[in-house]
């Protein structure tokens, strides 16, 4: 049964957890908007869109705030009880650190048991959701921001500049329009003094009005003009006040249909990309027999309908009818095949491209299948590596357990990207380099916890110096025996 003192360990804990996990995910949020603000301006986006992409895109990140909470929250929470002697007072009563430590391996227990159902079935749903809401994002054309003495193309089929604005006023002076929707090219031009611009309200027309202007237009009409002397009949005409009406297409915001990215590996649950691993190991494998069949058969085939032609039916030995030929004969075989061997390859090499797009893809499936398990993994080894640590130096706050949390959490990401990157490159099965990181780390994390349960130094070397010194006695006893 818990105790007062569970309680008060788990109150300690649960603070610095949520404020660093929601600081976390702020800050790689921030990250987000940064890489994607191009994407985001000046598109005329509802704040509810907008809104919505955050809310996908702080779920996505989660797998990336969630162990760096854990480890930073576990040495802030042992360190500040270490620092206000609360850590002492409790060992004092003869209270161990195991004990101690106890209701918070539960708690971080289910933590990962929660991590592995949030990687494996929240996570591909806001996945899906995030990646058509951000290619829907990106669709999007900016609204019109006509800037004054730039030829802007933001409508479709005209191009066209304006001198001056008056925001007050909304007119527009000194305008040039090239309007294009004839495809073309530049025959028919305008030129107005002043205009005005307005949209209607469902945002599917643009009415602009113009004022004092001349329109300029090219008649190309088939069998009405000599195409040797390129003359073109043109009319040239004067108005006072005359509106176009443009159709606005892409403008308006809308939603894909989320089938069409179903099937991308982050989108996928445990069980889905198993299925999908062994789909493409099964085509992988299929493809790479067929280009190395294709290659061999081919050679043997023309190898063999060349030298039947030739061949004694008293002869049926290869080298006894290479021997058989003359000189300029043997010489004109070896060319052959040298020629079928430079076939079979390029036929080889033509396939080679194919069957590494294949592998390269079919790795993406496994380092997500095994990222499923590494989260829950990384998020108890960095606790069991920040609370020891935490005991141990007896120092709490923000100063030094966040440069510490970062430090580990860092050692922790750039081992995953090593890994990730040795899987794509082939020096490493998806089991190895998805599991280096935290096989790396366990080590420390039993050596914290070995040292902090026995209220040993981090860094004291006596006990290292002793062993030393009794391995290089025993050498010397046996070199003088």
């Amino acid at each position: 049964m818990f105790k007062k003192i569970d309680f008060f360990v788990l109150k300690s804990y649960i603070g610095p957890f949520l404020a660093t996990f929601c600081v976390s995910v702020f800050l790689l949020l921030m990250q987000f908007l940064w890489k994607y603000i191009d994407d985001l301006v000046g598109k005329g986006l509802d704040w509810r869109v907008i809104g919505e992409l955050m809310f996908y895109a702080s779920a996505a990140l989660v797998p990336m705030s969630l162990p760096l909470a854990t480890l930073l929250a576990s040495i802030m929470t042992f360190g500040n009880l270490g620092e206000y002697n609360e850590l002492m007072a409790m060992k004092a009563a003869g209270i161990p650190l195991q004990r101690i430590m106890r209701p918070l391996i539960l708690l971080n227990v289910l933590i990962a048991i929660g991590a592995f159902f949030f990687s494996n079935n929240i996570l591909p749903y806001t996945n899906l959701k995030m990646g058509a809401l951000l290619y829907d994002v990106r669709e999007q054309r900016p609204e019109l921001n006509i800037k004054e003495g730039i030829f802007y193309n933001g409508i479709d089929g005209t191009v066209m500049k304006v001198r001056d604005k008056n925001p007050q006023t909304n007119m527009m002076y000194d305008l040039l329009i090239y309007d294009h929707r004839g495809q073309n090219g530049n025959l028919n031009v305008i030129v107005a003094d002043s205009g005005k611009m307005v949209m209607s309200n469902d945002k599917k027309f643009l009415f602009f009005t113009l004022y004092h202007g001349e329109r300029y237009e090219e008649v190309r009409e088939e069998g009405r003009y000599d195409r040797s002397k390129m003359n073109f009949p043109h009319q040239r005409q004067a108005f006072s006040e005359e509106q176009l009406v443009f159709e606005l297409t892409g403008f308006q915001f809308s939603r894909s249909s989320t089938d069409l990215f179903k099937d991308n590996y982050q989108m996928l649950n445990l069980v889905q990309l198993q299925y999908s691993i062994d789909s493409l190991q099964n085509e992988y494998k299929n493809r790479l027999c067929y280009v190395m069949s294709r290659a061999i058969t081919g050679l043997m085939y023309r190898s063999l309908a060349r030298t039947r032609t030739n061949l004694d039916s008293s002869i049926n030995r290869p080298d006894t009818l290479f021997q058989s030929f003359d000189d300029k004969k043997k010489i004109q075989s070896i060319d052959l095949a040298l020629d079928e061997m430079r076939n079979a390859k390029n036929v080889y090499s033509n396939g080679e491209n194919d069957i590494d797009s294949r592998r390269g893809w079919m790795v993406r499936f496994e380092i997500e299948w095994h990222k499923k398990f590494t989260l829950s993994v990384a998020c108890l080894i960095l606790f069991f590596i920040g609370a020891p640590f935490g005991a141990i130096v007896r120092k709490g706050g923000l100063g030094m357990p966040v440069v510490i949390s970062v430090v580990f959490f860092l050692m922790y990401y750039i081992i995953s990207m090593m890994g990730e990157k040795y899987i794509k490159s082939g020096e490493m099965i998806a089991v190895q380099g998805m599991w280096f990181a935290p096989l790396f780390l366990l080590p420390l994390g039993i050596y914290f916890t070995y040292k902090a349960t026995r209220d040993l130094s981090l860094f004291n070397l006596d006990p290292y110096l002793k062993l030393v010194h009794k391995i290089t006695s025993i050498i010397d006893r046996r070199k003088k025996e």
